[in-house]
């Protein structure tokens, strides 16, 4: 029977989308690809192949993973399966470059960026932001992590020379202008088939770290304090959201969140796409909105269409 396969390599992050699929009693299966292999000559199962490889998967010890699940895909779509979020998703998932380039073809603006090989390289960049609060980032991350603000040459110099520095996996290493927000926090807009599902309000005053996955919690840094750092977005529309779904159906994307920052004059910058896109159950309890059960029900959707497909061909 054909069923839907779940494609990861972190448990923490998939465990309620397998509720939600267990609450639709729809059929899975969990292909763990932190490691393993796959014989290029033999016939995938019949299904829906979901991909939810992440690009921060070396932090967690599977260095490898993107590149295995990179294989298996090829497999699948080589052999005309059903996968959501294919190799294309994964490659702006592993690359924050292509996705830049990505993002100003349709006409979104993203903030400017010079992507650098090299300690020599990455302080000669900096150069042209002189004058200027500048980040870091690596092209190839995840959850914010590497992200650093920079006031000067100087204070980037000291980090990059100093042992506090971190070596991105792929080497290349962004430097990109800091937009300011006056309110300290991002938008994070939600599409699931494609379609846009909702907007969170993200507050970045704690800093860059910004994975709204529960296994991301911060509620132990916030004390006493009752503060909520994930807010749905009620009622939020913007003329943004149809470029963001053309960039989505271009790039055979149907499930992603979309990052973007307002500054002081209401400019909006986008900057990142995440086809791995995790919900924080706090403010969806909140706002009565569950990602990942309209992300299961979509998937319940495709594995009907297969199996009418699977017995026409019968």
């Amino acid at each position: 029977m054909s069923k839907i396969y779940v494609l990861h390599e972190n448990n923490e992050w998939t465990d309620h989308l397998i509720n939600r699929l267990e609450e639709l009693q729809l059929p899975y299966e969990d292909w763990l690809l932190d490691n393993g292999k796959v014989d290029l000559t033999s016939l995938p199962p019949n299904g829906v192949f979901y991909n939810r490889m992440s690009a921060s998967s070396h932090t967690r010890g599977n260095r490898f993973a993107p590149e295995l699940t990179s294989a298996v895909l090829s497999w699948l779509e080589q052999n005309e399966r059903t996968v959501i979020n294919g190799s294309r998703a994964l490659q702006l998932e592993l690359s924050k470059v292509l996705q830049y380039l990505e993002l100003e073809k349709f006409g979104i603006k993203t903030p400017r960026t010079v992507a650098a090989v090299g300690k020599n390289e990455l302080l000669k960049a900096a150069e042209s932001f002189e004058g200027k609060k500048f980040i870091t980032k690596h092209n190839r991350a995840g959850k914010g992590l590497g992200v650093k603000l920079f006031h000067s040459v100087e204070a980037l110099q000291q980090y990059v020379e100093g042992k506090e520095f971190e070596e991105p996996v792929d080497g290349v290493t962004l430097i990109q202008e800091y937009i300011e927000s006056p309110e300290s926090f991002i938008t994070r807009c939600e599409f699931v088939g494609g379609k846009f599902l909702y907007a969170v309000r993200v507050d970045t005053s704690e800093g860059f770290e910004l994975c709204p996955a529960d296994a991301c919690s911060i509620e132990d840094q916030l004390g006493e304090e009752e503060l909520e750092p994930f807010q749905v977005r009620e009622g939020f529309d913007h003329p943004v959201l149809e470029n963001y779904e053309r960039v989505l159906a271009a790039n055979d994307i149907k499930i992603a969140g979309i990052e973007f920052i307002q500054d002081k004059n209401g400019e909006i910058y986008t900057y990142d796409i995440n086809t791995n896109t995790n919900y924080n159950s706090d403010a969806e309890a909140k706002s009565g909105k569950f990602g990942m059960l309209e992300v299961a029900k979509y998937l319940g959707e495709e594995l009907k269409k297969v199996r009418g497909a699977v017995l026409q061909e019968s």
